[in-house]
Order: C-alpha cells, then sequence, then structure tokens
C-alpha cells in the first residue's frame, strides 16, 4: 500500500521530468515548446467557448426546468422490469452532455440516497463507466474540422449504455 502512495504522489512530478529530460537529450528548446504549446491551447479554449456555453446553458435549462423528472417519471414504468433505479436516468443523461452538470446531480442523490447505498454505489460507479459523448464529440470533432463522424455516435452511445448496465451490476454485488 505503501508503494502505490509513493506512486501516486510521485506519478505526476516524474512524467513532467522524464518530459523534459527526453526534449533536452534530443536537442529540443523545451521552454520554446511549452510556450508554443500553451499559445496553441489558448486558441484552441477560444475556439471551444461557445460550444461549451451551448451545452452548459443547454444543461442549465433542461435541469431548471423540470424535464429530467419528468422524464424520470416517464420512463419508471419501461425501466420496473429491468431493475433499473430511474432515480439514476438524469444523472445518466446529463452525463452525455457535461460531467460538472452530472456531479451536482451525483451529490444530490448522495444527499437523498447516502453514499453507501444502492443508488450512491451505482451512481459513482456510473460517473466513472460513462463518458461525455456530446460535449467531447462536439468540441474535438469541431476543434479538427471532421465532418464524418462515421459510428462514433453510435459507438459511444453503445458504450455509455455498456458502462450504465455495468454500474447497476456492480452495485447490486456489493450492496
Amino acid at each position: 500500500m505503501q508503494f502505490l502512495l509513493f506512486l501516486s504522489e510521485t506519478m505526476i512530478p516524474l512524467t513532467i521530468f522524464l518530459i523534459v529530460a527526453y526534449g533536452l537529450l534530443n536537442r529540443n528548446n523545451v521552454y520554446q515548446d511549452f510556450l508554443k504549446g500553451a499559445k496553441d491551447g489558448f486558441f484552441t479554449v477560444i475556439d471551444i467557448l461557445p460550444t461549451l456555453v451551448g451545452l452548459m446553458t443547454a444543461v442549465g435549462i433542461l435541469r431548471a426546468s423540470g424535464f429530467f423528472d419528468f422524464l424520470s417519471e416517464l420512463l419508471k414504468k419501461m425501466m420496473g422490469p429491468l431493475h433499473f433505479p430511474t432515480e439514476l436516468i438524469p444523472a445518466a443523461i446529463v452525463k452525455m452532455f457535461s460531467s460538472s452538470a452530472a456531479t451536482g446531480l451525483l451529490l444530490d442523490l448522495f444527499k437523498t440516497h447516502g453514499t453507501d447505498s444502492f443508488i450512491g454505489l451505482s451512481a459513482s460507479i456510473m460517473m466513472s463507466c460513462t463518458e461525455t459523448i456530446f460535449y467531447t464529440m462536439s468540441i474535438y470533432f469541431m476543434h479538427v474540422h471532421v465532418k464524418k463522424t462515421r459510428f462514433t455516435l453510435q459507438g459511444a452511445l453503445f458504450a455509455s449504455v455498456s458502462g450504465i448496465m455495468a454500474s447497476i451490476f456492480l452495485a447490486s454485488l456489493m450492496a
């Protein structure tokens, strides 16, 4: 256990040291490369900012309007035979758009049901088994000008649904 703690504390500084050492061994101007990367990153943030603001606004509107509660009630009868806790539906949907908004919903679930409850465990595992699909696709594909996404959305949705199902299965083993 001590080794894992040591490794977790030294991993990032060690990685930075190795990158700098590799650059110096290859006779690169590491500082200039760093500044160029920081400048490119700044312009990337400026490029994606309108999309990011739009996604965050849409998620905020849907959450404040009660749409997710309405959707949970609508899907409750369909999900009942599958033993899927409908309290997780808003968090699962929001996670596809925004991880920070989903974290807010996760904290609400913790306050209502507790962290060690079946719903709390399922939601925790679900947050780590799913991805912010629409955010990632809109930001990265827009930035690199990808026009044909082929099967990215279908594959990502399949992976997220699989992660959600796995989270419920794993939480049922632990609860």
